[in-house]
């Protein structure tokens, strides 16, 4: 998500400038600005990639045959020199990336570079460079892409919409893919996930010393060091596959470029409909990470028979596909919108009694309504499962915080339940962790008990107070008094606040048995089954309501008789 509001306007400006040079489809301003991007970050990749060999006395192979194909040196041209070089020996250049007979290269045959003023382009190259994409956060290009794609106002009309890369990365993590496994996104998009997949392979199998962190825990200088030449080759080669459905093949374009850029030299990225009956791979991967669209037309003639063909949910169709897709023993982490949890059809009760019955569910995690905005505000979850198996009993979180506010703006903010759910699912089957955790949720809950009661009391005195104000003839000495025992209450409530939180988080995560799944048509919703404590709240007794119910009305009364005596006077 593009949440750098610097990065946003000057996005903003150069679309301007591409709508105003000529560029007047939407999709071909992103297409061009994607190509645009991948020059700038493939020099920049090289000068790194060129410094790296340098301190460690290595070969370096330059990706550029040329120095005059290098960003840093055609965009030094005049203008009309440097729109002349890049569509004549650039462009034609980066078609080769990949391979021949790769699938970058056939998604490139037929592209064009269509910024046809020279200004244009130098202009572009400027704003480019004024971004400083180096200094981001990773996968800037599938931001920018998003972000350009919410222009279209169709963001989000086929559920196209785009992953946090947060959220892939905790989907990553708890899926832990290893080498030597085949890993697949069926519903690729920009390829977050196999970007973020490949990268906790490097990450995993380097030095810990040699890996720095950002500040938002994002891994760099990761060299995949503990990988075996057969295993690196295998990662390179045929661990990673993708398909998309954009026969227009900007999506795969830049995706394929996404890859390569972070390290895929040539990316097994395809245009294929992976719900259709062209689409026949069973039992082909060891992993699935996906976030398959959520709505859209769908031409029921063309699903495939091994599909529910009278099903019309593509996320419903999408989940029978990565039962299809994965071998016996593969493992998933798909997100699917709330409805799958507990829609009452047919189509709903199926697959679920599917995936805990003749499947093993492992995990759902709920995640919170905000977590796609400003593209979509759809509730959505995470379901985790391993195909074959016995489900005995089921992983529950509640997340009730990703790390970013959950409206539109999406602005970072401290409260992050990320990194508890990681912990309790590394620990699921840690009896240990287990009863440290429900020992500390009793240590809190007994700790909080004599302040909720205070609490109470507090309520009930501040009640009587504030009535007193009312009927009492030392009014001034009760509101005296109800501020004092205010103030006490909200000093009260400072020392709750934080305990409640703990126990809060404590009880996010959670387990179920199959029975109780079953006992409840299979609903997967966390609300279903999460034991929250609710707080007492105050309320009087009827004998007391009653007796200053009384008291107000003798006090009327007497304000009454008071009046009438004023009145009765000549």
């Amino acid at each position: 998500m593009l949440t750098d509001t610097t990065l946003r306007s000057a996005v903003d400006a150069l679309w301007d400038k591409l709508w105003s040079g000529g560029l007047s489809n939407p999709l071909d301003a992103i297409e061009q600005l994607s190509f645009l991007l991948f020059l700038k970050r493939l020099d920049e990749r090289e000068q790194d990639a060129e410094r790296a060999a340098k301190q460690r006395g290595k070969k370096f192979t330059p990706i550029f045959p040329t120095p005059d194909l290098r960003w840093s040196y055609w965009t030094q041209l005049p203008a009309d020199k440097a729109l002349k070089h890049v569509k004549e020996t650039v462009f034609p250049f980066i078609k080769t990336l990949g391979g021949a007979g790769g699938s970058f290269a056939a998604q490139m045959e037929n592209a064009e570079f269509k910024i046809q003023r020279s200004s244009l382009l130098i202009e572009t190259c400027k704003s480019i460079d004024a971004m400083q994409i180096s200094a981001q956060n990773q996968d800037v290009q599938g931001d920018l892409y998003e972000y350009l794609l919410s222009k279209l106002n169709t963001a989000g009309t086929n559920g196209q919409f785009r992953t946090p890369r947060h959220i892939i990365r905790m989907m990553v993590k708890m899926r832990d893919p290893r080498p030597g496994e085949h890993i697949c996104d069926p519903a690729a998009g920009t390829c977050g996930f196999l970007v973020n997949a490949w990268q906790h392979l490097l990450e995993t199998h380097t030095d810990p010393r040699d890996i720095t962190y950002d500040e938002e825990g994002y891994p760099h200088r990761l060299t995949g060091s503990k990988l075996t030449k057969d295993e690196w080759e295998f990662c390179q080669t045929k661990a990673l596959t993708g398909f998309d459905s954009d026969s227009g093949m900007t999506m795969l374009r830049i995706g394929s470029m996404n890859l390569m850029l972070h390290g895929i030299a040539a990316p097994n990225f395809r245009y294929t409909d992976a719900l259709s009956k062209a689409f026949t791979e069973e039992r082909a991967y060891d992993v699935v990470l996906a976030n398959p669209p959520f709505k859209g037309a769908i031409d029921s003639a063309d699903v495939n028979p091994t599909l529910p063909v009278r099903c019309k949910k593509t996320e419903i169709l999408f989940l029978h596909l990565f039962l299809r897709l994965l071998e016996n023993g593969g493992r998933a982490a798909v997100i699917v919108p709330d409805g799958v949890l507990f829609g009452s059809s047919n189509a709903h009760a199926d697959i679920r009694k599917k995936l805990i019955e003749e499947n093993r569910l492992d995990g759902v995690v709920s995640m919170p309504s905000g977590v796609f905005r400003p593209y979509a505000g759809v509730s959505t979850a995470v379901l985790l499962f391993t195909k074959g198996g016995t489900t005995e009993k089921i992983w529950f979180y509640d997340m009730e915080h990703d790390g970013y506010s959950l409206d539109d703006k999406r602005q970072k903010v401290p409260e992050s339940d990320i990194p508890d759910l990681l912990d309790c699912w590394n620990h699921r089957r840690d009896a240990k962790f287990q009863q440290k955790r429900a020992q500390r949720l009793a240590d809190l809950q007994k700790k909080i008990a004599p302040l909720k009661t205070d609490r109470l009391e507090h309520h009930a005195i501040i009640h009587r107070l504030k009535f007193e104000e009312v009927v009492s003839k030392t009014a001034e000495k009760a509101r005296a008094a109800r501020e004092k025992a205010e103030a006490e209450l909200a000093e009260l409530q400072s020392r709750m606040t934080p305990l409640q939180t703990e126990i809060n988080q404590l009880t996010r995560q959670f387990w179920i048995t199959k029975d109780q799944a079953k006992a409840n048509k299979y609903d997967l919703s966390a609300s279903r089954y999460r034991q929250v404590e609710q707080d007492d709240e105050f309320y009087e007794q009827p004998s007391v309501t009653l007796d200053l119910l009384a008291r107000l009305e003798a006090a009327a009364a007497g304000e009454v008789a008071a009046l009438k005596e004023v009145l009765a006077k000549p």
